[in-house]
């Protein structure tokens, strides 16, 4: 009988599931994780750690199920976060988290470019959270990361790359970037 494992890279915890076909729990495990708070109202975590924490908690989990075949892999994770990697597909910089909140002014300037367009385009407001006032944060204050930054994924995805080689993001996540064209289901090249 195959199983199912369920990553889920959360802001705390990098968790492993596994499930057989009836949908019974046969394994679990949770590596913990550390939170850098470098200033006020900063929030990161180094993606490695997120990967660092995926291998022991899979590893754990298939130790305590061993010989299942895992037949699927399914990822889930904290919202938000901004990776940048270069294209070598290095990570540049520690991920700047959901709820890091020193985009203020960034936030400002997305409303100001655009406008009344902003919410019919995205379906959201500029705030801190989300991933794009990440991005302007880092061209303004680390011009040197930003000039080398040719990838950028959420945390679950910077996972998911490390397991397949490729770079992902569903369209719920994308959705979250404020970077995404809701109508078009696809990134908005105004936005």
């Amino acid at each position: 009988m195959g199983r199912f494992l369920g990553i889920d890279v959360s802001t705390t915890a990098v968790k492993a599931l596994l499930i057989d076909e009836t949908g019974a729990v046969r394994a679990s495990a949770s590596t913990p994780l550390t939170l850098s708070t470098p200033r006020p109202l900063w929030s990161e975590q180094d993606p490695a750690a997120w990967w660092q924490a995926a291998v022991a908690s899979i590893r754990e989990a298939l130790r305590k199920d061993a010989g299942a075949a895992v037949d699927a892999v399914g990822l889930t994770g904290q919202m938000h976060g901004l990776v940048l990697l270069d294209a070598s597909g290095e990570v540049l910089r520690p991920a700047i988290l959901w709820n890091d909140q020193r985009t203020a002014e960034e936030c400002v300037e997305i409303r100001r470019r655009l406008g009344p367009r902003l919410i019919p385009i995205t379906g959201n407001d500029a705030l801190t959270g989300f991933t794009a006032p990440k991005v302007l944060w880092v061209r303004r204050h680390e011009p040197g990361t930003y000039a080398k930054a040719r990838h950028l994924l959420l945390p679950k995805d910077s996972v998911r790359y490390r397991l397949t080689g490729g770079f992902a993001m569903d369209k719920a996540d994308a959705s979250g970037t404020l970077l995404f064209d809701l109508a078009a289901r696809d990134w908005s090249d105004e936005v």
